[in-house]
C-alpha cells in the first residue's frame, strides 16, 4: 500500500486553484533581494575561509531561482557577495527543481538540502557546494550581543527543540497511511 501525506490533499487542492497574476511591487522584491544579501554576508563574514574562497571568484555571477523567484549574486573582491546587474550574464544558475513550496517546506523540517539543477562553471559550483556545507550561521552569538548570553542561550535551546517536534511530526505526515491507527 502506497503512504500519503496527510497534507497532499491540501497541495492539490492549492495546486488546482487559479493562480492570481498578483506581483510584488518591484522596490518590494529589491529591498527583499538587499536584506538576503546583507544576511548573507554576514554569515559569510564570520568565516574567514568563506571570504577567502569567494574572493577568489570575484567578479563571478550566480543567478539562484526558484520557480518565479530568481535573483544574481556577484563575488566582490571582499569575498563576499552583491547583487548583480540584471544583464549580466551568469558563471553559474542554480533552480530548486522541487516547485511545490510544501513539499520544500517539509524537506527543510526533515533537515533535507532542496533538490537543485547546476547549470555553469564546474569551478564555482565546487565553491558554492562548499559554502554550503561548511558555513553555518552561529544565531545564538548574535542573539547574545542583542539579549545576553543566558537569554540566547534559552531562547536557541526552545527554537531547537520547537524544529525537533516539528521534524519528528513531518517525518511522521509523510508515512501516514489513511485508515490505519496512529502508533
Amino acid at each position: 500500500m502506497a503512504t500519503q501525506s496527510p497534507f497532499s490533499f491540501l497541495e492539490g487542492l492549492l495546486q488546482q486553484l487559479p493562480h492570481p497574476k498578483l506581483a510584488p511591487p518591484d522596490w518590494a522584491v529589491s529591498e527583499v533581494q538587499h536584506r538576503i544579501v546583507l544576511l548573507l554576508n554576514h554569515v559569510l563574514m564570520q568565516e574567514a575561509e568563506a571570504t577567502a574562497r569567494l574572493a577568489r571568484q570575484k567578479g563571478r555571477v550566480i543567478l539562484v531561482q526558484w520557480r518565479l523567484f530568481s535573483f544574481k549574486l556577484q563575488a566582490t573582491p571582499a569575498g563576499l557577495l552583491d547583487l548583480a546587474a540584471p544583464e549580466a550574464k551568469a558563471d553559474l544558475v542554480l533552480t530548486a527543481t522541487e516547485e511545490s513550496p510544501l513539499a520544500m517546506a517539509q524537506a527543510a523540517l526533515r533537515g533535507d538540502k532542496p533538490a537543485v539543477r547546476i547549470e555553469g562553471d564546474v569551478q564555482l559550483a565546487a565553491e558554492v557546494n562548499w559554502l554550503t556545507e561548511h558555513v553555518r550561521w552561529d544565531v545564538e552569538e548574535d542573539l547574545a550581543r542583542i539579549l545576553g548570553d543566558v537569554p540566547a542561550r534559552v531562547m536557541c535551546q526552545w527554537t531547537l527543540n520547537m524544529v525537533m517536534a516539528l521534524r519528528q511530526f513531518a517525518s511522521k505526515a509523510s508515512t501516514f497511511v489513511p485508515g490505519q491507527a496512529a502508533r
